[in-house]
């Protein structure tokens, strides 16, 4: 844990009382701070005060003596409006802060930071950094937007006790960046950008801006590493560079004649003189698609400053075993193949997947998006059969009437039950049974994470007798 001393002495406000929040108390405590803290949640409020903090309604907190609020991230900043607890600091003066921001007060300067944002890919970029490194002989510190909550990592040492370097690999979402004004990663990295949370920013113009702001933060002496094949971050790039920041792009399926680039199923470094063949990406099986392969020249700009053996970057690029949730091989029962993609939240998204595959039975639907499935219609001839499920189901059954066939499901273990027959019984030779619901979780599910669990356990549960595999 990384104790928060920046407030020592004083009274801290936490309101939120989740993975993030329960950290902020603690690391606050740690540090030396008082904290009062608010969650609507009892539960949440039990554990909270077992951490050190005194529960207290925020109605009634002494506004005129707390330094600073630290908000969950999941509590609206801006829009659609402001929560009152903003509202109330707005109007005291009490600056609104975030976990990152006590983090990046402790940690800055002592050990580099390496902070991943955009909308897609973020999560496996960010795990492949840190696998990169460790397998370089760092010793990377995993977290934020994925994982554990930053002040929940270890603090920074100059190197740990086998000698490695403390390098942290931050996976930073558009709400933890508006809460993190200080925060000055040494490596910054935008992976894309496509409409996204815009009932939380308002507009896609605000949240692109949100993006662009942490690479800007930057410091000084770092560099930043972006994803320029769609239209938002390529203007960014445009930005940073006449800036004269020192910026990096990275694209695939494009020859660039400076940054690092993927094509042909190959990465290619020319952030020097030439370009330098680096590795076949067929090599790395657990990064299949051309999404990944943008996540992997990513990866591999970002640690290029720490690294310099690129021999070795590739190879720990092919020994990356893939993330949970994102196109996560779960088991294969007969021919038939069982993909969870959970962690595809909105259409685009679910797009990288749909690309990967040609004889597709999909489970599709939750808490629907902006956008709906509209941009995925080139997909659709992939698609032999859909099983839709919660809030979206009669939206995305629109959609797809008269252009695919689909069955309105409603539930996750009805769907699984209806994909596997159908697809066992396909005349296709390889199908696939593949989770990538384009939606949120929040209308059946505590979370993504909560509903790719639940797909893999109902693939453990389908009958045996007809099982070649089936991933624990």
């Amino acid at each position: 844990m990384i104790a928060a001393r920046a407030f020592a002495g004083k009274t801290v406000a936490v309101f939120g009382l989740a993975r993030t929040g329960l950290g902020a108390i603690r690391a606050l405590v740690a540090g030396g701070a008082m904290v009062i803290a608010w969650d609507d949640n009892a539960a949440a409020r039990d554990l909270g005060s077992r951490e050190g903090a005194q529960i207290m309604p925020w109605r009634e907190w002494p506004w005129e003596m707390i330094a600073a609020l630290v908000l969950s991230p999941g509590v609206p900043l801006t829009h659609p409006k402001p929560h009152g607890v903003v509202e109330h600091a707005t109007a005291a003066r009490v600056p609104v802060i975030g976990d990152v921001e006590l983090f990046a007060r402790e940690v800055q300067g002592k050990a580099p930071v390496i902070a991943i944002t955009g909308t897609n890919g973020k999560s496996t970029t960010t795990a492949l950094v840190g696998h990169i490194l460790n397998a370089c002989g760092f010793d990377a510190q995993i977290g934020g937007n994925i994982g554990k909550s930053v002040l929940e990592l270890a603090p920074p040492p100059s190197s740990n006790k086998n000698g490695a370097k403390t390098i942290y690999v931050l996976e930073m979402s558009s709400f933890q960046i508006d809460l993190a004004p200080g925060l000055a990663p040494d490596v910054g990295v935008l992976s894309n950008l496509s409409p996204d949370h815009i009932d939380r920013h308002g507009t896609m113009q605000n949240y692109a801006a949100i993006k662009a702001r942490l690479m800007r933060q930057t410091a000084e002496t770092g560099q930043v590493v972006v994803g320029v094949d769609d239209a938002y971050s390529s203007a960014i790039f445009t930005q940073l560079s006449a800036a004269g920041v020192q910026a990096h792009p990275v694209s695939v399926g494009k020859v660039l004649g400076r940054g690092i680039f993927v094509v042909d199923g190959a990465l290619y470094d020319a952030m020097g003189a030439r370009a330098v063949k680096i590795m076949e990406m067929g090599a790395a099986v657990h990064l299949p698609g051309a999404h990944n392969w943008q996540n992997a020249a990513l990866a591999y700009g970002a640690v290029r400053p720490y690294v310099s053996d690129t021999k070795a970057i590739a190879a720990a690029i092919a020994s990356f075993p893939g993330l949970a949730h994102r196109m996560e091989d779960v088991g294969r029962i007969g021919k038939v193949q069982f993909i969870n993609d959970s962690k595809a939240t909105n259409a685009d998204a679910t797009a990288r997947a749909l690309a990967v595959y040609p004889d597709i039975f999909w489970i599709a639907g939750g808490k629907p998006k902006e956008g709906g499935i509209e941009s995925l219609g080139g997909f659709f001839p992939r698609i032999r059969k859909a099983y839709l499920i919660g809030e979206a189901a009669p939206q995305f059954a629109r959609t797809l009437d008269g252009k695919a066939l689909y069955e309105m499901s409603a539930t996750l273990d009805v769907a699984v039950a209806s994909a596997a027959r159908d697809a066992a019984a396909s005349l296709s030779s390889a199908p696939v049974v593949l989770l990538s619901p384009a939606c949120a979780s929040y209308d059946q599910f505590k979370d993504f994470e909560q509903r790719g669990d639940v797909f893999r356990d109902l693939v453990a549960r389908l009958p045996r007798e007809h099982t070649a595999r089936v991933a624990s």
